[in-house]
């Protein structure tokens, strides 16, 4: 009898454990999670608190509840998260996770190291896990490669592979900076779905006939938006802190986005709150700042970093956030 229950329990466990998994799957460009369509309706979540540089989850909690709030059903993240507890809420709220990784992160689940495939075998069974992102835009930075782009390409190839011979559940991405051509697409053939950070003024969707005639994977938005400081006056917007300007972007951009559901797989939008850290001094928010082939940054042409956020530090919502509340809500 005893040898019974305990293969019943042991039957119960693996139960649970085929239940909470997540298969993650393409038919053609349509992503799919557990069989059904899924539009991701995303993030970029880096919280970095007052006076540090350093990614903190002390206000995941209310984080979370504003997610939700605002129809958000993806976060993507530049580092992994170490904390399984920070993962289990997410899983809780039903918010899924882009895990990204670095190429050369001091030995800490990074490409340079190999450590990042700890990681994933690690987790590649947590129900948070939408799929795996190596490397956010290097493209933008040969010097970080010995000044030749195709060692970033090998090494990006080489992980996609490693990556699919320990987890048959989650595709691949990188986060390239603009279009790849299409010798990059052909050298990195592991790479499941293409996230590109695209900064098009208020107009990325000439990136989708683009891609359609350039690839017939499927791809997302790494990175889209608007900062809420204008640099100057333009286009009817004051100089200097503008909520209006940031709003109007981001609803022409999103928009734009879901207009194009046939070739594209969402957004995650950058992003969740306000980043103090960035330049000048981590106490004050300052404008400032400089990001790769950022010209394209409405309505200033001009990336002040530190005014990305849907939400204020201090979590309160900017204008923005109720302009993409509506549009996560209607798709």
């Amino acid at each position: 009898m005893k040898n019974i229950i305990c293969l019943v329990l042991l039957l119960s466990v693996c139960v649970s454990c085929s239940q909470t998994r997540t298969q993650v799957s393409f038919e053609g460009r349509q992503l799919l999670v557990n069989q059904k369509p899924y539009l991701i309706k995303g993030v970029c979540y880096h919280p970095v608190p007052k006076g540090s540089h350093q990614r903190q989850f002390n206000n995941l909690d209310q984080d979370i509840q504003l997610m939700k709030e605002a129809g958000i059903n993806t976060i993507r993240v530049y580092e992994p998260i170490k904390e399984k507890e920070v993962l289990d809420k997410f899983a809780e709220a039903g918010i899924k996770i882009i895990m990204g990784f670095g190429y050369n992160q001091n030995g800490s689940f990074d490409m340079y190291s190999g450590s990042f495939i700890d990681y994933v075998k690690k987790y590649k069974d947590h129900p948070a896990i939408l799929f795996w992102e190596l490397g956010n835009e290097y493209n933008y930075h040969p010097e970080w490669f010995e000044g030749d782009m195709n060692n970033w390409y090998k090494a990006l190839e080489a992980a996609a592979t490693e990556i699919h011979k320990v987890d048959t559940n989650h595709p691949v991405s990188t986060a390239h900076g603009e279009l790849p051509k299409k010798i990059e697409l052909d050298k990195c053939k592991s790479v499941d779905i293409w996230g590109m950070n695209v900064y098009r003024f208020d107009k990325p969707g000439t990136i989708f006939p683009q891609w359609e005639a350039l690839s017939d994977k499927p791809m997302y938005l790494s990175e889209a938006g608007a900062d809420s400081y204008m640099t100057t006056t333009a286009y009817g917007f004051e100089k200097g802190e503008n909520e209006k300007a940031q709003a109007q972007a981001n609803k022409n951009i999103v928009t734009a986005i879901f207009n194009h559901k046939d070739i594209c797989s969402g957004v995650t939008l950058f992003q969740f709150t306000d980043g103090w850290w960035k330049t000048g001094n981590a106490d004050t928010q300052d404008p400032g700042g400089w990001a790769p082939n950022s010209s394209g940054v409405p309505y200033d042409g001009s990336p002040n970093e530190e005014y990305w956020g849907i939400v204020k530090l201090d979590r309160n919502k900017k204008a923005t956030f109720n302009i993409v509340k509506k549009l996560y809500q209607q798709n």
